[in-house]
């Protein structure tokens, strides 16, 4: 069997006995055919450790869309792909390279950008009126560091899963798992004053408006995560903060409070939607500030200078 065919048989396994995401399967497409090309292979049989090491270098090479070489953390997934791929074709028997072959190798330590308190506090307050628009942006805004959700899973909530009596709602992430996150009082506030302004009865939470108070005659009136990007990007703006903040640096600013106030690294786990603890990991480095005035304020105090 071709390797053409034998990917497309995989993607089809990836959607409907792991359930794995659209995006996640147009990812592996993408990142397996790049393998096919670069390595100029057909069969699985020819998949071999001395193919693989040769891909390994192409890729490290190449360009990316915008003309610079791939990032290492996009390097690192397109292995990732292979190998799942590889684990795929031994669970069928098929022979090929075995998957353990594929070192992944260290993954690059992210660096994160994070936002001051004076820097969040005017982004939430950005902006200004009672418009609609205003109302929106202020309660998706509060309900991004209030929550921590995803840019994706905050574009698909409803009006009806948000319950504001209870100040919890429980949310689909990565991989079909269901989370339960929860509302700060200013974002509950901020969620009832823009909701009750709604007149119209769209089931979607944040929507599109035209400029004043209607709503666009448009049956697609759902913000899309880049339709929401844009918009964290002008508050941002707005606010005067000339770094650059994305709704993910909102999901940053959220695990980072968490911890900077005590919050275990479980706990923060749990609210984002992380499967591995280690994925959480990369938000401990921004609490040394407050390990150092502990350590300021403690060690060796009774030493004589």
């Amino acid at each position: 069997m071709s390797l053409k065919e034998l990917r497309r048989q995989f993607l089809e396994y990836l959607e409907i006995e792991k359930n794995r995401s659209p995006k996640t399967i147009e990812n592996y497409d993408r990142y397996l055919r790049r393998f096919s090309k670069l390595a100029g292979i057909e069969k699985p049989q020819d998949i071999t450790a001395e193919a693989v090491r040769s891909y390994r270098i192409k890729l490290n090479r190449i360009s990316g869309a915008d003309g610079e070489p791939l990032k290492k953390q996009t390097q690192l997934y397109h292995l990732i792909a292979l190998r799942s791929f590889l684990k795929y074709l031994a669970k069928r028997d098929i022979k090929s390279l075995t998957p353990e072959k594929v070192e992944l190798g260290k993954a690059p330590s992210r660096e994160l950008e994070v936002i001051e308190h004076d820097e969040l506090e005017r982004l939430l307050g950005a902006p200004k009126g009672d418009t609609l628009t205003a109302l929106r942006d202020r309660a998706l805004l509060e309900l991004f560091f209030s929550t921590g959700l995803r840019v994706s899973e905050l574009a698909q909530l409803s009006r009806d899963s948000i319950n504001l009596k209870r100040d919890e709602f429980s949310v689909r992430g990565k991989g079909d798992k269901i989370r339960i996150v929860f509302l700060s009082e200013r974002a509950r506030d901020a969620l009832q004053k823009y909701l009750d302004k709604r007149g119209d009865v769209d089931e979607a939470l944040f929507v599109h408006f035209k400029k004043g108070t209607s709503i666009k005659n448009s049956t697609e009136l759902r913000l899309t995560p880049r339709s929401i990007q844009r918009l964290v990007k002008k508050c941002a703006l707005q606010a005067g903060i000339s770094k650059k903040i994305t709704p993910h640096g909102l999901r940053h600013a959220f695990a980072t409070d968490l911890l900077r106030n005590g919050a275990d690294l479980r706990s923060v786990q749990q609210l984002l939607g992380h499967a591995q603890i280690t994925t959480t990991q990369i938000y401990t480095h921004v609490t040394d500030k407050a390990l150092r005035e502990i350590h300021k304020k403690y060690h060796s105090r009774n030493l004589k200078t």
